[in-house]
């Protein structure tokens, strides 16, 4: 009968972990929702509400790094001038937690068929990209974001050719 009692507590604190657990992951994957809807809005000031003071952006190519105001900034700039409309099309995401290393921590991940259509008939683009979101404290804390960005320049019309040659 002990051991009944004992067992039953720990499979209810297990229980409850879980739902903890669960819960968190919940406000995480909607902490990034509203951030995917405000990017889709090109509302870069509400944007700039879910990231959180220290954020930092990392990507696409490797050494891209951003800080919160310059983000916000370029978010603008691009709002006013270069973006007419951005969809996540297809756009799938999954919690994730890393225990170990230098990236610990809850995190959500965005897989996503992005279609990015340029002002003033520049074109449009549809791109494939992952982005992974640290989520800490109810904001954005840090961001990977990953795609080929050879293949959005080709599909504006541009070619990529060695330096010193021409096509």
């Amino acid at each position: 009968m002990k051991y009944s009692i004992l067992l039953a507590a720990f499979a209810i604190s297990m229980m409850a972990c879980q739902s903890t657990k669960e819960k968190q992951q919940a406000e995480n994957i909607q902490l990034v929702t509203n951030y995917i809807k405000a990017v889709e809005q090109l509302d870069f000031e509400s944007m700039g509400n879910y990231l959180a003071d220290n954020y930092m952006g990392n990507g696409p190519s490797y050494g891209d790094t951003i800080y919160k105001a310059a983000a916000i900034s370029n978010w603008k700039n691009n709002v006013e001038n270069l973006y007419e409309s951005i969809h996540y099309n297809r756009s799938k995401l999954a919690p994730i937690t890393i225990t170990e290393g230098d990236n610990q921590g809850d995190w959500v991940i965005n897989w996503a068929e992005l279609e990015i259509k340029y002002k003033n008939n520049g074109g449009k683009v549809i791109i494939w990209a992952v982005t992974s979101y640290h989520v800490e404290n109810g904001k954005i804390v840090k961001s990977i974001t990953v795609y080929n960005e050879a293949d959005a320049l080709r599909q504006l019309g541009y070619q990529i050719v060695p330096a010193g040659t021409q096509p």
